[in-house]
């Protein structure tokens, strides 16, 4: 038998290999499926939380947005009352 041959011996038996391992693995993840299609498989599948796209906010910003809140409410209220 000659190099070239051995080769594709070799790959034939690897690709073969291969499919047998995707099916299992297939398999594995079928087992991880929440019958309602709920979060809960996802997760387990190893997924990572989707995480928040907002930026946090500065202490100033954050007494800037009160200042404004307070403000609105305090509008609200008089708004109410009258």
């Amino acid at each position: 038998m000659n190099v070239n041959a051995a080769i594709q011996q070799a790959i034939a038996q690897l690709e073969s290999e291969r499919r047998q391992i995707d099916s299992k693995i297939a398999a594995l993840r079928d087992v991880l499926k929440p019958a309602s299609g709920g979060r809960a498989g996802r997760k387990a599948a190893g997924r990572k939380a989707k995480k928040s796209k907002r930026k946090p906010m500065t202490a100033a910003q954050k007494k800037a947005v009160s200042r404004r809140m307070k403000k609105y409410w305090a509008e609200r209220r008089k708004a109410k009352a009258a």
